[in-house]
C-alpha cells in the first residue's frame, strides 16, 4: 500500500513517557502536601481516559478531596519538565529508522498530539537533535481543536494542513483510545502500545506491533 504521509499520534507513539508522567504526577502531589500516590497498576487503568486534568479531578472526586486540578496539573508539567531535562528522552524502538525511511520515500511526516503546547515543546526539546522539529509538516496540540481524542478532530486537521487524504496516510498510536481517533478519521492505523497499554484491546482493524520496524508503513511512491 502506497502512503503519502506518516502521522504519529500521541507523544507516547514517539517516546516512552508513561512512567515518567506517573512519577511527575506523584511529585506534584507530594509538593502540594497531598497523601496521593499513583501506583503503576492504578495509573495504567487511569490512562483509559485521556487528559491529565481529568484524571486529577476524577481522583479527587472519588476520594472526596477538594483540589485545584488546574494548578496540580501545572505542577505536574513542571515536574515532568525537570525529569526530562535530567533524564532525557529516547525514541521508541524503530521510530528513528522509520522516520528516516519515510523521508527517503518522500512521505510527509506529522505529529497529531493533543497534549498541551508546553508539553509538545518539551518533547521536541528532549528529542532534539535525534528528531528535529523541522522534519514535521504538521505538529498538533490541544489548543488546535475543540474535542480531544478519541474524537478524530486532530487527525482531520492534520490531513487538511498536510494536504493529503485519509486513504493516503497511516497513523501510529500508542493507546486504544487514541487509536479510536485515527480510525474514526478513516486512517490506516498502527497500534504501537506504550508500556501502560500493553495487552489491551485496540479497535478493530488496527494492526498491532511492538517495534515500529515490524510495521509496513513506508512504501516508496514509485514502487506500486
Amino acid at each position: 500500500m502506497t502512503s503519502s504521509a506518516l502521522i504519529f499520534g500521541s507523544i507516547g507513539s514517539v517516546a516512552e513517557t508513561s512512567d515518567l508522567q506517573r512519577r511527575a504526577f506523584n511529585a506534584a502531589f507530594a509538593d502540594a502536601g497531598l497523601e496521593w500516590e499513583w501506583s503503576l497498576p492504578e495509573y495504567k487503568e487511569m490512562l483509559r481516559k485521556p487528559g491529565g486534568r481529568n484524571r486529577i479531578a476524577d481522583y479527587a472526586a472519588a476520594r472526596g478531596d477538594d483540589v485545584d486540578a488546574e494548578a496540580l496539573h501545572e505542577a505536574k508539567v513542571e515536574a515532568f519538565e525537570r525529569m526530562v531535562k535530567q533524564e532525557g528522552l529516547v525514541p521508541r524502538p524503530g521510530v528513528v529508522e522509520v522516520i528516516t525511511a519515510a523521508r527517503d520515500a518522500g512521505m510527509l511526516l506529522g505529529w497529531a498530539t493533543t497534549t498541551t503546547p508546553r508539553t509538545v515543546e518539551l518533547m521536541l526539546s528532549g528529542l532534539f537533535p535525534t528528531i528535529p522539529r523541522s522534519i514535521f509538516e504538521f505538529i498538533g496540540d490541544a489548543t488546535m481543536v475543540e474535542a480531544g481524542k478519541p474524537a478524530p478532530d486532530i487527525y482531520t486537521l492534520a490531513l487538511s494542513e498536510m494536504g493529503v487524504r485519509a486513504d493516503e496516510a497511516v497513523a501510529v498510536e500508542d493507546t486504544p483510545e487514541a487509536a479510536e481517533a485515527a480510525v474514526a478519521a478513516q486512517l490506516r492505523t498502527i497500534g504501537f502500545a506504550n508500556e501502560m497499554a500493553a495487552g489491551r484491546s485496540f479497535p478493530e482493524g488496527v494492526t498491532l506491533i511492538t517495534n515500529l520496524l515490524d510495521a509496513d508503513v513506508v512504501v516508496h511512491k514509485d514502487a506500486a
